[in-house]
């Protein structure tokens, strides 16, 4: 089975020969993995390991003086005007916000004033050609990440003055989701022009919860945050596109909202989080949502052994992948403290796996 087909049937919880197989990770575990195995190619890195998801992107060419790291991608101020400051520990850097562009602001006029990125600061010309690159020896499915309409907002508010705002003055928090997720959607739809039908999954995403449970109340969020994100979500499903939708943490009250809005596979699934047990979730929307991830980048990768992180994918798989809705892959980017032997452990699991 190729991966296209396989990733397309997980989406709609068909069977298949096999898990799904996803790799996401830090710059740092990256350049090591690739070390420990051998090889400077990204691609070869990615077909050692049988992933069948491929993630394409834009080519920033906005205002000099922003830059297309959004989301801590990189040090500076980026698209939206958030400044980010590098923060390093013993094993990694990491970029922290440093300055939120709309802080400051009492009305939403002056949210609407503010100087938002244009969808024609990034260039999408080399997307089919990059695709077509990608699928030469065997078609694998394409996801392009849209955005999000509530971490975006908080972001550029400061996370403290954007949950008051949710009950203070909602009408800010409210506009300052609306221009984010008006850009992100405008954004991936020239993305999926440029591409020629080549895009087969659009992404969203944004953490809602924390370790215990959700950051914010599930109503605040059905009332002033799900209009804007079923803009990325509903939307792309109504094209007959995929959707995906990230959040780390306990997420289990509006699991079935996201459902409603037509999402098709939930990622990171943070195992240790109240409710995000595998068996939990397959018994409360199995066979109507896929998963993605599961695999415990708290404790397990970084701590487990190889024996230790085989069995636990194997129980995983055994859960959620009977009916073909489970893509295998780390609760999170895999992080630098993690053995490489670990993550190959995972993967490994994962590919000789056979339903």
């Amino acid at each position: 089975m190729e991966p296209y087909e396989r990733i397309m049937r997980i989406a709609q919880r068909q069977p298949v020969d096999r898990p799904g197989i996803d790799y996401v990770a830090t710059p740092e575990f990256h350049q090591m993995f690739k070390k420990h195995l051998g090889t400077d190619d990204d691609e070869a890195l990615y077909e050692r390991l049988g992933c069948d998801i491929r993630r394409v992107a834009g080519r920033y060419v906005g205002p000099s003086e922003r830059s297309a790291a959004g989301g801590g991608g990189g040090a500076g101020r980026d698209f939206l005007g958030i400044v980010w400051k590098p923060v390093s520990n013993q094993f990694a850097t990491y970029n922290e916000i440093a300055h939120h562009p709309l802080g400051h602001v009492t009305t939403v006029k002056e949210v609407a004033e503010y100087s938002w990125p244009s969808p024609h600061w990034f260039d999408f010309s080399g997307l089919k050609e990059e695709i077509a690159r990608i699928n030469r020896k065997q078609r694998h499915c394409i996801l392009f990440f849209a955005g999000g309409a509530f971490e975006t907002p908080w972001y550029m508010r400061g996370l403290d003055r954007f949950l008051m705002d949710l009950i203070e003055s909602p009408d800010i928090a409210e506009a300052i989701s609306y221009h984010a997720a008006k850009f992100y959607k405008a954004r991936a739809l020239r993305a999926l022009e440029a591409a020629d039908g080549a895009i087969d999954i659009v992404g969203s995403g944004g953490d809602l919860g924390t370790q215990r449970a959700m950051m914010l109340s599930p109503d605040l969020w059905r009332k002033h945050v799900k209009p804007y994100s079923a803009e990325l979500i509903r939307s792309f499903k109504e094209m007959g596109l995929v959707t995906f939708y990230h959040s780390c943490g306990s997420l289990v009250p509006v699991i079935e909202d996201f459902i409603e809005l037509g999402l098709d596979i939930l990622d990171p699934i943070q195992p240790q989080a109240a409710g995000m047990s595998a068996e939990n979730l397959k018994r409360q929307f199995g066979g109507r949502l896929s998963f993605h991830g599961g695999i415990d980048e708290q404790e397990l990768l970084p701590r487990g052994t190889p024996a230790q992180v085989r069995a636990e994918v194997e129980r995983i798989i055994s859960v959620w992948g009977a009916d073909g809705g489970y893509i295998a892959c780390a609760a999170h980017a895999i992080q630098p403290d993690t053995p490489p032997e670990n993550a190959m452990a995972m993967y490994d699991a994962a590919l000789a796996w056979r339903f």
